[in-house]
């Protein structure tokens, strides 16, 4: 395969053995809450991103740093999965859709070999009844579900010795649906966890619950959900704030219309 996006990452980063954590978004931003906290709570450093002139022509600028759309952060707490003592999460902004996925997971998957990654976690998210790359049968009721794919049968025992249901039927879509396919054909591996989340909005909870599972991986660090769930239940306090008052405004001015627009942060 031709024209694949360029992986740069430091040099003097010793990767050996590590374990990558990828992180693209889909629903309620949820593989997006999961990066930012790995990145704050075990401090991990800023090594490299992914260059391709079919990227969205952006930069993210944090304290004043311009930084790539999709980056590549780095660090050592250690890990439970034989072989692991490194980690990397690879945190993306942005969606990556259609033509773009494949070549960006040879890419991916090229830089891994090179640089001799164990094995890596994709986390993502879906949503029932809404707009999603995933369509999954899901024999949950609650509004919970954890669920879990393998590439291999070590990566599926792995899921099971973690307390994630594996995904019995399903169809997964963007880039953890490309990684998981072309992880199953060359033998990688790479599993996946994916976290019901409400699609109306960040969904902190989600993330929290992924945060747990992802804690039992690290027996050398504590990976505390709690700020998650914090900050979780201060957005729903937050939104039923806002649909009280805002219906409590349409019954005054007699609108029966739909819910209006809302934005909160």
């Amino acid at each position: 395969m031709t024209d694949l996006p360029l992986v740069k990452v430091d040099d003097s980063i010793d990767t050996e053995g590590a374990m990558v954590v990828s992180c693209f978004p889909t629903v309620s931003m949820v593989s997006n809450i999961v990066a930012h906290y790995l990145v704050e709570s075990l401090d991990l450093q800023f090594v490299g991103g992914v260059r391709d002139s079919r990227l969205p022509a952006v930069c993210l600028v944090q304290d004043g740093e311009p930084l790539p759309p999709i980056r590549i952060y780095a660090g050592e707490p250690n890990c439970t999965i034989e072989g692991c003592d490194k980690l990397i999460v690879v945190l993306s902004d942005i969606q990556v859709h259609g033509r773009l996925a494949l070549p960006l997971t040879e890419a991916l998957f090229s830089w891994s070999k090179e640089a001799q990654i164990s094995s890596a976690i994709l986390i993502d998210a879906f949503a029932h009844g809404v707009e999603s790359p995933h369509e999954l049968v899901d024999d949950d009721d609650s509004k919970e579900t954890l669920l879990g794919i393998g590439a291999t049968e070590s990566t599926r025992e792995k899921l099971k010795e973690m307390g994630v249901p594996l995904l019995k039927h399903g169809v997964v879509g963007g880039m953890t649906g490309v990684m998981m396919g072309e992880g199953r054909r060359r033998g990688i591996e790479i599993s996946a966890i994916l976290a019901e989340a409400n699609p109306s909005f960040p969904d902190a909870m989600a993330a929290a619950r992924i945060i747990e599972k992802l804690d039992l991986l690290f027996p050398a660090v504590t990976l505390d959900a709690g700020p998650l769930i914090e900050e979780a239940a201060r957005i729903e306090e937050q939104i039923k704030e806002m649909l009280s008052h805002n219906l409590s405004a349409k019954e005054e001015l007699g609108d029966d219309s739909g819910t209006s627009a809302m934005l909160y942060g």
